[in-house]
C-alpha cells in the first residue's frame, strides 16, 4: 500500500490504513529515536525483571506484563529496523477519527488494562486481609 492509502473493511467504522510514526502515541516526540531506543530497552529489561520476580502465581499479572513486552518489542523491532513504526489500523469510534494504531499497540494498551485490574484485585485482596470480608479491622 502506498502512505496514506486506505481500504474500507467496515464503511465510516474501520480503515486498513498505510501510516507512518516517527514518534510516540499520537505523534508526540517526532524524530527522537535514540530517546525511544533507550526507554524500550529500559521497559523490556523492567518488564521481564517483574515477569521473573513477581509474577509467579499471578497469571493475570503474567498475561499483562506479557501483552505489554509483546507490545513493546513489537515497535521497537519497527524503530530499528525502519526508523518508524507502521501503523494501519484506522477506526471512527462513535464518530471519532482515532489515531491510527498497530498491534503492538493495541497489545500495550490490554497490557494496560490487564494489569489495573490486577492492582484492582490485589488492593481488594489487601483490603479483606486487613479489615476482613464484612469491613471490620483484624488486629
Amino acid at each position: 500500500m502506498y502512505l496514506g492509502e486506505s481500504i474500507t473493511i467496515i464503511d465510516k467504522v474501520l480503515y486498513i490504513t498505510s501510516h507512518r510514526n516517527s514518534g510516540a502515541a499520537w505523534g508526540i516526540l517526532q524524530g527522537r529515536m535514540w530517546f525511544f531506543y533507550v526507554i524500550t530497552i529500559a521497559v523490556i529489561i523492567a518488564i521481564m525483571y517483574y515477569l521473573h520476580k513477581e509474577a509467579k502465581g499471578k497469571w493475570l499479572l503474567g498475561v499483562s506484563l506479557a501483552f505489554m513486552l509483546g507490545g513493546a518489542i513489537g515497535n521497537f523491532i519497527d524503530r530499528v529496523l525502519r526508523k518508524e513504526v507502521v501503523d494501519f489500523i484506522h477506526t471512527y469510534i462513535f464518530g471519532y477519527n482515532f489515531p491510527v494504531f498497530n498491534i503492538a499497540d493495541s497489545a500495550l494498551v490490554i497490557g494496560v488494562i490487564l494489569l489495573m485490574i490486577q492492582m484492582l484485585r490485589d488492593e481488594r485482596e489487601t483490603k479483606e486481609k486487613t479489615y476482613g470480608e464484612n469491613g471490620t479491622h483484624h488486629s
